[in-house]
C-alpha cells in the first residue's frame, strides 16, 4: 500500500510538473502575442470581410459582400475592447504552445510505453500539432466563412441590420477555432485508445456506420449554422479522420506484433 501512495504521489507530482512547464510556456506566448492583439484581430475580420463562393473552375473563391460590408462592430462596455484583447492574446498563445503541450503530455504518458515506443516522440509531436493547426485553418478558411454569410444574411433587409459586439463576435470565433483544432485530433486518440487496449482496430471497423451518424449528429450540435452544407463541411473531416485513426491502428498493432516476436 505503501508503494502503491507513494506511486500516486509521483504521478501527481509529474503530472504537476508538465502542468506548470505549459503554463510557463504559455504565459510567454501570451506575452509575446499580446503585442500583436491589433493585427491578429484584423485577421480575424475575415470571416465577415469576404464571402465564400463555390466556383467549378477555381474552386472556392472569397469576394466582398456588400451586405457584410455594413456589419458593425462595437464594444458595448468600457472593459470589452480590452478583454477581447486578452483573449486573442491568450488563444493564440495557446495555439502556439500546442507543440509543448503535446510534448509534455508525452513524457507524462512515456513511462508507461514500452522502449521500442519511446522513439515515436517526435512522430507524435509533429502529427498531433498538424492535425490540430489543419483543423484551426480548415475552419478559418472554410467554415467561418460561410457560416458568417449564412448568420448575417438571413432575413437581413431594411428593418435588421447586423451590428454585433466586438467580445461577443471575437468569443464565437475563437471558440469554434479551437473547437476544430481538437476535433481533428481524433486520429491520435483512436490510436492511443486502441494502443492502451480500450478498443481494437476491428471494432472500429465494426461501428463505422454508427460512427457516420454521430460525426454528423456532432457537425449538427458544434456548426454554428442549422443549414445541411455546413454541417456536412464538418462531418465529412470527421469521417475521414475517423478512417485515418483505423488505418494508422491497424498498422501499429501489426508494427507491435512484429516487434514483440523480435523480442
Amino acid at each position: 500500500m505503501q508503494e502503491q501512495k507513494m506511486s500516486i504521489i509521483e504521478h501527481l507530482s509529474e503530472l504537476r510538473k508538465r502542468i506548470l512547464v505549459c503554463l510557463v510556456a504559455l504565459l510567454i506566448a501570451f506575452i509575446f502575442t499580446f503585442s500583436f492583439s491589433d493585427y491578429i484581430f484584423r485577421l480575424l475580420l475575415f470571416p465577415i470581410n469576404y464571402t465564400p463562393q463555390l466556383s467549378l473552375k477555381e474552386g472556392v473563391v472569397f469576394v466582398h459582400d456588400p451586405k457584410l460590408q455594413n456589419t458593425k462592430l462595437v464594444f458595448l462596455g468600457p472593459a470589452e475592447a480590452f478583454w477581447m484583447n486578452m483573449k486573442i492574446a491568450l488563444v493564440t498563445g495557446f495555439i502556439l504552445t500546442i507543440p509543448i503541450i503535446f510534448y509534455e503530455l508525452w513524457r507524462f504518458i512515456s513511462p508507461g510505453l514500452y522502449p521500442h515506443e519511446k522513439k515515436y516522440v517526435l512522430p507524435f509531436v509533429l502529427t498531433a500539432t498538424a492535425l490540430f493547426l489543419a483543423g484551426v485553418t480548415f475552419c478559418y478558411l472554410i467554415v467561418l466563412p460561410f457560416a458568417m454569410d449564412f448568420l448575417l444574411n438571413y432575413k437581413v433587409g431594411d428593418f435588421l441590420m447586423p451590428m454585433l459586439s466586438v467580445g461577443l463576435y471575437i468569443d464565437f470565433l475563437l471558440k469554434f477555432l479551437v473547437a476544430f483544432g481538437l476535433v481533428f485530433e481524433l486520429p491520435i486518440l483512436i490510436v492511443v485508445a486502441t494502443r492502451m487496449g480500450l478498443i481494437t482496430p476491428q471494432t472500429l471497423k465494426k461501428y463505422r456506420r454508427l460512427a457516420i451518424v454521430l460525426a454528423f449528429v456532432a457537425a449538427a450540435i458544434i456548426t454554428p449554422t442549422p443549414d445541411a452544407f455546413n454541417q456536412t463541411l464538418m462531418a465529412v473531416p470527421m469521417i475521414i479522420l475517423y478512417e485515418i485513426g483505423i488505418w494508422v491502428s491497424v498498422l501499429l498493432s501489426k508494427k507491435g506484433k512484429n516487434n514483440g516476436g523480435k523480442e
